[in-house]
């Protein structure tokens, strides 16, 4: 892929005081910075209209209720295919997104080598900074989620720093993937049923300012669903294959 041009997608939910800072360290080799602001009742839209007169790169898009960091995502793909992005690079409004890792996040697509690529935060020397339990449980749902779409090597499928090519997002069933927490494990599966290469790149894990709103039962009985549909897509998949 020669000169690609990249769009950076930013969820964005209750980011005011941090929003900013991050879209202030967004690489200059992005085209464009969509930033969208998921149902806040805070100024965070605010911001990223102020934002976007300093940075002309910046399109601010406000859902009008809170749908789901997966929704907000989907949304940002969305305007970033019709504006003609090549790649598309998420990068959350809560800055745990390190700058430094952006081309080697986009590095694989740009060569080629894959169609959507997930930061691994679990092999970088400063994993031991995550918290202990979100360490395990992430390689565990990593684990399962690869082994049900056919990547049984994955890692660490909650990293939300990710960079996917427009070519796989025009042939992903965007409007089905689920909305909230359990988005990129639903991602993985519909990449794996589509039979797109998913490659991992070592990130660092990065918590500063952010509170996070991450809480165990609002994370497994989602993921679980999400986790028991994909399986059951790919068994009727195997006995249709089998039938013929």
């Amino acid at each position: 892929m020669k000169d690609p041009r990249i769009a950076v997608v930013v969820p964005a939910w209750h980011e005011e005081l941090i929003l900013a800072r991050m879209l202030g360290r967004v690489p200059s080799c992005a085209e464009w910075i969509i930033v969208v602001d998921d149902g806040s009742s805070d100024a965070t839209f605010e911001v990223a209209q102020a934002e976007a007169k300093r940075d002309p790169r910046i399109v601010a898009l406000r859902q009008a209720e809170n749908q789901g960091v997966g929704a907000a995502i989907v949304r940002g793909y969305q305007e970033s295919l019709a504006l003609g992005a090549d790649i598309m690079v998420v990068m959350a409004g809560d800055d745990q997104m390190d700058p430094a890792d952006f081309d080697a996040v986009i590095a694989p697509v740009v060569s080629g080598k894959a169609d959507y690529v997930k930061g691994n935060r679990l092999i970088h020397p400063n994993a031991q900074h995550m918290p202990v339990v979100r360490r395990v449980g992430t390689r565990l749902l990593a684990r399962l989620t690869g082994l049900i779409a056919g990547y049984p090597g994955l890692d660490d499928a909650q990293c939300g720093y990710t960079a996917l090519s427009a070519e796989a997002a025009r042939q992903l069933p965007l409007g089905k993937l689920y909305p909230r927490y359990g988005y990129p494990n639903d991602m993985v599966l519909r990449l794996g049923e589509a039979g797109f290469r998913i490659v991992e790149v070592t990130v660092a894990p990065v918590y500063a300012d952010e509170i996070s709103g991450l809480a165990v039962h609002r994370v497994i009985r989602p993921i679980s669903g999400i986790l028991a549909r994909g399986a059951l897509r790919r068994l009727r998949k195997s006995l249709r294959s089998s039938a013929r």
